[in-house]
């Protein structure tokens, strides 16, 4: 499917619907950039999607930041959505993390202030592992979920990182089970569904999941920006135990605040109410206390 929409800004702004457009990587990678813009926004918000899903899954939560005055940019990670190429494919290991910078800084470049960084699952693991490297400096960070540990097991991780070597980007079933994303059956009959959506990984992709997780939790003290983490206790797609032991080693930095959902399943997000009000409360009340 086309990247590219005659979407205008005002109609963008109005109904949603997002105005997008590519934005070429140093490799040549194109990747598919939208944007929700909002004349007049007093702050901004880039969002990074999880793994197998896509920027425009992410309508509902760029309406709720429109509410509250954030302008949005989201983006198909390579291998994802409208993004070209093979599916969930990487061309090098840190991939994700210098087009998450490139993308970041295209965005800054065009607003009065950095953007704020939100990240969810897959998206959440790319976007700590961007900040504690320091390759951008948002002036907040939102990870929802985020895929710092895995319910994989040790063996099949060991096979993952030795197909990595060379088979880097075997197309393989990367096993997220679908009713595990939310307790809504639209949420989950809409991600089933969805043609944008791939059910894809390849050992190198699986690869760098598992060991930037690991080493997020490792560097979790050398947290140097405001964060909220929001965790599904009873996430199914991604083991919230990494969570637990990143808020534990980044206790001492003063900047974590950590939010636990015991009920709720992995798209804190989409899911079914009250449970997502929930969630957005308390993301609404910390950006309250972080906003300047």
């Amino acid at each position: 499917m086309s990247c590219r929409t005659g979407t205008n800004v005002d109609q963008a702004a109005t109904v949603g619907e997002a105005q997008r457009h590519e934005l070429v990587m140093a490799d040549g990678q194109a990747l598919c950039v939208y944007d929700w813009p909002l004349p007049g926004a007093r702050d901004a918000v880039l969002i990074v999607h999880g793994l197998g899903e896509h920027a425009g899954r992410y309508v509902e939560l760029a309406r709720w930041f429109h509410a509250r005055g954030y302008a949005v940019r989201s983006y198909d990670q390579r291998g994802h959505g409208r993004t070209r190429g093979q599916r969930a494919a990487l061309r090098h290991p840190d991939d994700l993390l210098v087009d998450l910078t490139a993308v970041y800084d295209d965005y800054a470049a065009s607003l009065p202030h950095p953007p704020l960084l939100l990240g969810h699952s897959m998206g959440g693991l790319v976007a700590l592992r961007t900040v504690l490297d320091g390759r951008v400096t948002p002036p907040a960070l939102v990870l929802s979920s985020p895929a710092l540990r895995a319910h994989t097991p040790t063996w099949l991780q060991r096979l993952a990182h030795g197909l990595a070597r060379v088979l880097p980007n075997l197309p393989l079933n990367n096993g997220l089970p679908a009713d595990g994303t939310s307790h809504d059956p639209r949420v989950v009959a809409a991600y089933r569904s969805d043609p944008l959506r791939t059910a894809q990984v390849t050992p190198r992709m699986a690869d760098f999941i598992f060991g930037a997780g690991a080493a997020c939790i490792a560097d979790a003290a050398s947290l140097r920006v405001p964060t909220l983490l929001l965790v599904a206790g009873s996430d199914r797609l991604v083991d919230p135990s990494g969570s637990r032991d990143f808020a534990n080693g980044a206790w001492a930095t003063q900047q974590l605040t950590t939010r636990f959902f015991d009920t709720l399943y992995h798209e804190l997000f989409n899911e079914a109410e009250p449970g997502r009000s929930q969630v957005l409360k308390q993301l609404g009340d910390w950006l309250g206390r972080v906003r300047v």
